[in-house]
């Protein structure tokens, strides 16, 4: 991120510098074409000039498309005045330097001219520029025929094909420049947005896991409410939390973010001393610790017996690539929100984190697998999660996708044998390498 500030900084150092050294270059301009005059003919060097002067303002001033046509047209009027009413052909040295300072000015202001300005208007700009750069050089001496004429102004105009090209391939950089720089950042922006749907979402699917079962037992055993209460007044503050973190993506330099446990703190869930300490310290992204707490939030919120299988060590957690560790999380959330969702009723739930060698593997991996056993309750849902994509939210297919950006893979299916009511397990695993 260092070198891009940098690339920046330098960049808008050379825009700055444009206009001040283009300004001291146009104060010179005028005395030279005042000394030129005597010795070079005024009708030399008045086109001499203006050409110069032309070229330097469209330089400096060269986000103003009306200026520089006004400018463009005032070098082209002032150069073919001169070349159909200057002087008899001659070899004065003098003249013959001003014609050439004069074309350099006119080829400089046809790159320039397709660098800046439109398609179709710098099309007839560059063309009237080129065919009087090609021209000029007939005030020196003209050729006995008109073929012989028209061959040497066609060669000369290799020059002026040339600078248009020059201006073009500049101008066609810039634009791909411009157009890599929006999709990526409309990349980062539909990423960001589908991991806020996905946060958010396994949040709220809890909070609405828990209101149900609130309205279950208000009548029978209100008692129980008040817990229920506060749990989802926790899963409210976590929903919050992601949506902070969010915040913090966008607004962060390095384009990472908050912890979970860092998130829920800035959303108001610790008190004014940590979350103090959050917002100075520098936001980071989910890791592997977090699939701790998406687990037991899980856990608390429903009634399945669920078991974490994961090595917490922080020598496994600090070897874990960041990206590899936030797809892991990603695929945990994601495929509790799906069990949460379609097999509400799943009596077991088993969520495995390992980093081995894998079976056809040679290399380290992490092996991430979520699996719940069949619903027995009378979920609608056929078990296939994978297919049931939420709207708006990357889904199992998204995170496949992104596995496969990994080097790694993710795949889902029935685990397991039916249950009693003809229903089946499910099991998600990613395969992501480590190298």
């Amino acid at each position: 991120m260092g070198t891009n500030t940098g690339t920046r900084a330098r960049g808008r150092l050379r825009e700055r510098a444009v206009g001040p050294v283009c300004a001291v270059l146009a104060f010179c301009a005028v005395p030279a074409g005042l000394l030129a005059g005597p010795s070079a003919g005024w009708r030399a060097a008045l086109p001499m000039t203006v050409a110069v002067l032309g070229a330097l303002a469209v330089a400096s001033l060269h986000t103003r498309d009306r200026l520089i046509t006004v400018a463009a047209t005032a070098v082209a009027v002032s150069s073919a005045l001169g070349t159909l009413f200057g002087d008899p052909p001659t070899l004065a040295t003098a003249t013959g330097v001003a014609t050439l300072v004069e074309i350099t000015g006119l080829l400089l202001l046809v790159c320039l001219v397709a660098r800046y300005v439109g398609t179709r208007q710098a099309f007839v700009l560059c063309t009237v520029l080129g065919v009087l750069a090609s021209t000029a050089l007939l005030r020196l001496q003209l050729p006995p025929t008109v073929l012989e004429a028209a061959a040497q102004s066609s060669f000369f105009a290799l020059g002026a094909i040339a600078a248009a090209a020059t201006g073009g391939g500049l101008r066609t950089l810039e634009t791909r420049r411009i157009r890599a720089v929006y999709e990526a950042r409309r990349s980062q922006r539909l990423q960001l947005a589908g991991d806020l749907h996905d946060f958010v979402a396994h949040d709220v699917s809890g909070i609405v896991v828990l209101a149900q079962a609130a309205q279950v037992i208000a009548t029978d055993r209100p008692e129980e409410v008040l817990p229920l209460l506060r749990q989802i007044e926790a899963s409210g503050l976590q929903a919050l939390g992601s949506m902070d973190r969010t915040v913090h993506m966008l607004r962060s330099s390095d384009g990472t973010a908050p912890t979970g446990r860092d998130a829920t703190n800035a959303a108001g869930g610790t008190d004014a001393t940590d979350a103090g300490a959050t917002d100075a310290s520098p936001p980071v992204a989910y890791g592997l610790e977090d699939i701790v707490d998406a687990v037991d939030r899980f856990r608390t919120a429903g009634r399945a017996e669920v078991r974490l299988d994961m090595d917490r060590s922080p020598e496994l957690i600090g070897r874990i690539p960041r990206e590899v560790a936030s797809t892991a999380h990603r695929v945990v959330v994601e495929a509790l929100t799906n069990i949460r969702r379609h097999a509400g009723s799943a009596p077991w739930v088993t969520v495995t984190v390992s980093a081995a060698p894998g079976p056809e593997r040679p290399r380290p991996v992490l092996t991430v697998s979520v699996t719940n056993g069949p619903p027995t309750g009378g979920e609608t849902a056929d078990g296939h999660l994978g297919d049931r994509e939420r709207p708006g939210a990357s889904g199992l297919r998204g995170l496949a996708e992104r596995a496969r950006a990994l080097g790694g893979t993710l795949e889902s299916g029935v685990h397991g044998k039916h249950g009693e009511n003809g229903k089946h397990g499910w099991r998600v695993t990613a395969v992501l390498p480590l190298d």
